[in-house]
């Protein structure tokens, strides 16, 4: 059955923001109307952040602070018709760590079909569907950041670009999705073939309709959603690269959860994955310069935040906690350099919702092996105070 034209531009529109992590509560900019059913949207959004990190290495500790953009970004948001929509969005240098010379990019630019809320497509540069974490909305997480590498498919991160069909079924108590895309595309592959994902998640209480999920509702909904994923792609390096022998296959999986409950004493938000990584072995063994430590990598996380009840002050305050674990398939002689812990607990004050808040997170890192040359392998504290400002 065909969206009336009123549905059609609400779930077009949704889809847009959602899928490249500004969701429809956050289109805060000027948006243009042409007065035919088609309309243009302009959004800025920024993250600054102050990180204050002591790394240890050789039984010294250095301490570091480094003040960047985080996130820094020009959204344009179009609806043609009832059916068809677009999103792009430009992406700035930020500073970070020293890199002051990033030139400016498109992040995403992609079209969205909306046939029905059965069938829909996407087509262009659009975020993965793999993980539930990197399909959260970057600018409505729980705790401060995704995992700075769990999160993200390891050829080709948090987007990539290709063809993406999804849906909902039954009232949206269940959702689907199949992408193919790009994936890893080097010449140093055996072959190139595309990468295929699949997901598929079912909501038991409210549902979680939009491409992209939040990472908290601010007790606006009360969700519980599991979700599981595919990700495949065929000959993607050679264990033994210069003899350009033994070529290996990509494939992964994860599974996720994720729990919102609004209460008169708070809202509770609670949410885990588990995900593995495999190219069997291939980073290894003699693989090509350009194949990634996390192409082999099994690990998870469990984060959790309590709002208080009513406001403190002029805003909100939710704390949060996160734990993660990552074991990487790659040894050093018997030692296990790159496997590490974190640990971090924080709070987001919300004084506009996401369109204004303030975020302050303190993380422990712990390698299980420290490396003896090699300072980033090495255990670190890091202390990060951040403003996020959606316009």
């Amino acid at each position: 059955m065909k969206h009336s034209p009123r549905l059609a531009r609400r779930c077009a529109a949704a889809a847009a923001w959602a899928a490249l992590g500004l969701p429809l509560a956050a289109s805060a900019g000027p948006t243009i109307d042409f007065g035919t059913g088609s309309s243009l949207n302009i959004t800025y959004a920024l993250q600054g952040w102050w990180e204050n990190r002591e790394q240890d290495f050789a039984g010294t500790t250095t301490t570091t602070s480094d003040m960047y953009l985080r996130r820094n970004r020009l959204a344009f948001t179009g609806q043609v018709n009832d059916t068809v929509s677009f999103y792009a969005q430009l992406e700035g240098g930020d500073g970070r760590r020293g890199q002051t010379d990033r030139a400016i990019f498109w992040r995403d630019a992609y079209v969205s079909l909306d046939w029905t809320d059965e069938l829909r497509f996407i087509v262009g540069r659009v975020k993965n569907t793999f993980t539930r974490e990197n399909l959260e909305a970057c600018l409505e997480p729980l705790t401060l950041d995704r995992a700075e590498v769990l999160s993200y498919t390891p050829f080709a991160g948090t987007r990539d670009t290709g063809v993406v069909v999804w849906g909902n079924l039954m009232d949206a108590m269940f959702q689907y999705r199949l992408m193919v895309a790009d994936g890893r595309e080097v010449t140093e592959m055996p072959s190139h073939k595309q990468r295929i994902t699949t997901r598929v998640h079912v909501s038991l209480w409210d549902p979680e309709f939009n491409y992209g999920y939040q990472g908290t509702y601010l007790g606006t909904r009360k969700v519980l959603t599991f979700g599981a994923a595919y990700d495949t792609q065929p000959k993607v390096a050679f264990a033994n690269y210069l003899s350009r022998a033994e070529p290996r296959d990509y494939k992964a999986w994860t599974v996720d959860a994720f729990m919102e409950l609004p209460t008169a004493a708070g809202v509770f938000t609670a949410s885990a994955a588990v995900m593995k990584y495999d190219t069997g072995g291939a980073f290894g063994q003699s693989p090509d310069p350009l194949l990634s430590a996390n192409s082999d990598l099994k690990g998870h996380y469990v984060k959790a935040g309590y709002m208080l009840p009513g406001k403190v002050g002029p805003g909100r305050l939710q704390l949060f906690a996160r734990h993660e674990k990552l074991d990487y398939a790659v040894k050093t002689g018997n030692a296990e350099y790159y496997d590490n812990r974190w640990n971090s607990i924080g709070a987001n004050y919300y004084i506009d919702g996401q369109r204004l808040k303030v975020t302050f997170e303190y993380a422990d890192i712990r390698y299980d092996t420290p490396h003896p040359a090699v300072p980033a392998l090495n255990d670190y504290r890091q202390a990060t105070l951040g403003l996020q400002l959606i316009f």
